[in-house]
């Protein structure tokens, strides 16, 4: 699952940039890091970390689920440069 979600993630990331890097953290299921102009699967120290489920972070990247609230309810929990995380607004968009 996170494989494809990765793959999704790389093609827009082929017509826009992300600066810094950022780990989705899904426990159990992997992570999906994204750096150095792509999205990979690979474990790696980043800026920032999103720990959160697969469910959420599919709503989060489907722009179902807001990520304020999503912190606010702890379905999202943030470590690291909260600067870095805001980036991702402009790769959803």
């Amino acid at each position: 699952m996170l494989d494809k979600i990765a793959a999704d993630i790389r093609k827009v990331l082929e017509t826009k940039s992300f600066a810094g890097s950022l780990k989705f953290d899904c426990g159990d299921d992997g992570v999906i890091v994204l750096a150095d102009g792509t999205a990979t699967t690979k474990n790696q120290e980043t800026d920032c970390t999103l720990r959160l489920s697969t469910e959420n972070l599919i709503g989060l990247l489907k722009g179902k689920l807001n990520p304020m609230a999503a912190l606010a309810t702890g379905k999202l929990k943030l470590s690291g440069n909260p600067a870095v995380a805001m980036g991702l607004a402009k790769l959803l968009a």
